[in-house]
């Protein structure tokens, strides 16, 4: 049953390989990168299936070589020693090639959108804003992604009241989509002097950045004003105005881009803004319609969700969906968000795994 499943990817794998490479489809440059993507998201799996094919042909030798009872028993202790290795194997490759087959999220190989709000807590809020984004940045540095902020508000103190931004890469939904929700801190603000400890929170929002293809958007739905681009403190940092908001009237959505200097280039940015956020809100109308919540994910991608405290005085980071706490504060504020990551990675196929087995 496994081994069909898979032959079909396989024989799939090989046809989109001389799709690719046959020059009448490199021609049609649009439709090369989608069967390009396509292969480059089976290559994993059909990498994997041609080892167990290995795997599964060696097990088959060492069974004959041990029913031949004319052999010597020193070769025949040598062929139990690596049928034994091989079973081991095979049940590894097994394991993997179950979780390459679960179902993929549609979005995991698209760059993001991200929006980093204060919540409750004022000015401490607004500054652990500035340490998530600090640590948003420096773990997209590790993997060599780029960042570029789109819109910030900065107040005089420190931090940001908001700050939108996108993070372009190799697969960085896929990494970063467990992080939308609230953000919680503990810690005694510099500015408290008893030592009191304070609770304030952050909300985090990680869009998919949609393509063009994927959202229409009708330009007499668009409301556009432009506006003077000001720095912290309302101090103007030029006297043009340069900066864009845009009011999507069907769905009440507003982005603003003041980053660039130029209006053109504040627009694109505010548009891509908008995209995501239609396309986001597309997919929440289409999930919540689908029967209550899908196990399978790990939090609802809820805004509103509480799914991570950090704590300052334990030096301690909670993730409260998988009940996973670490006492490295400082080295994951610092970007270190491997061991985070793959825990949810992990306990999201867990959940894909067993609700399959549920269904299967």
């Amino acid at each position: 049953m496994l081994v069909d499943k898979l032959q079909v990817i396989e024989d799939k794998f090989l046809d989109l390989e001389q799709r690719i490479s046959d020059p009448d489809v490199i021609a049609r440059q649009e439709e090369w990168r989608k069967l390009t993507r396509q292969h480059a998201s089976l290559t994993d799996t059909v990498n994997t299936f041609r080892q167990y094919k290995q795997v599964l042909a060696g097990i088959e030798e060492a069974l004959e070589v041990l029913g031949d009872k004319s052999l010597d028993e020193d070769f025949r202790a040598m062929a139990q020693e690596e049928l034994n290795d091989l079973k081991v194997r095979r049940d590894e490759l097994e394991a993997e090639l179950h979780i390459l087959l679960l179902p993929k999220d549609p979005n995991d190989d698209k760059n993001i959108i991200v929006e980093i709000r204060g919540g409750a807590g004022g000015d401490e809020a607004a500054l652990f804003a500035g340490d998530l984004f600090r640590m948003f940045t420096k773990y997209a540095e590790t993997q060599g992604w780029r960042c570029t902020i789109i819109d910030a508000n900065e107040p005089e103190l420190g931090g940001f009241k908001e700050v939108v931004f996108s993070i372009e890469g190799d697969s960085v939904y896929s990494k970063l989509k467990f992080e939308s929700g609230v953000h919680r801190v503990q810690r005694v603000p510099d500015t408290e002097s008893s030592g009191r400890i304070h609770t304030s929170t952050v909300t985090v929002a990680v869009l998919p950045e949609a393509e063009d293809i994927d959202i229409e958007i009708n330009d007499k739905d668009l409301e556009i004003d432009t506006y003077r681009a000001s720095g912290a403190g309302g101090q103007h940092i030029n006297k043009t105005e340069s900066a864009v908001r845009i009011t999507h009237k069907p769905s009440g959505i507003v982005v603003a881009c003041q980053d660039e200097r130029s209006q053109l280039k504040n627009r694109e940015k505010a548009m891509r803004v908008l995209r995501a956020k239609l396309q986001d809100k597309a997919e929440q109308e289409a999930t919540s319609a689908m029967a209550a919540d899908r196990k399978s994910q790990v939090g609802t991608g809820d805004r509103s969700e509480r799914i991570r405290t950090y704590n300052y005085p334990q030096g301690r980071v909670t993730d409260h969906r998988i009940n996973l706490t670490l006492y490295k504060l400082n080295a994951v504020l610092n970007g270190d968000m491997d061991e985070l990551i793959q825990a949810l990675i992990t306990a999201e196929q867990a959940a894909k795994m067993q609700e399959a087995n549920q269904h299967g």
